[in-house]
């Protein structure tokens, strides 16, 4: 079935962390590192009571074998993915980055925030459906958060 048919994929959590996006951004302004904004986004979601991991490794397959990782910046709830910027503006590369996330993973969500002059997000999604990972097992929420060494 269609997202959109449904309505939005975890709507009422993306809406509640689209909120703090903006509690963060009307305390901190702009300016600041994205580390910076990282920490007092987790601080802040945490402090709403969601599941928050930050700085997690993705691997990235290719034809069966692993040519990489990524690190994804937090993973709220194990169903949506963050991405911060501090950038001037978002663009289609940065919308780029984080459908790459949602690729290569089984989350469908993802929220691109930017805490440049003007506060910006982005509400991504992929569903598993359109996906053509074929190591799946390998890169399960589980695995995410338990990785092997």
């Amino acid at each position: 079935m269609n997202a959109d048919r449904r309505g939005l994929m975890h709507k009422e959590l993306t809406e509640t962390i689209i909120g703090v996006f903006y509690e963060v951004y009307n305390e901190l302004g702009h300016g600041f590192l994205e580390s910076v904004y990282q920490r007092a986004f987790e601080i802040a979601l945490t402090g709403k009571g969601l599941d928050v991991l930050h700085q997690i490794e993705v691997p990235v397959w290719f034809r069966g074998q692993k040519v990489g990782d990524f690190e994804a910046d937090l993973l709220v709830n194990k169903c949506v993915l963050l991405e911060l910027k501090a950038v001037r503006t978002l663009d289609s590369a940065h919308e780029a980055q984080m459908l790459n996330y949602l690729r290569a993973t089984e989350i469908e969500v993802g929220l691109l925030f930017n805490f440049g002059i003007k506060p910006e997000f982005r509400r991504l999604v992929f569903e598993n459906s359109r996906k053509q990972v074929q190591h799946f097992g390998e890169i399960s929420i589980a695995a995410l958060l338990n990785p092997r060494t």
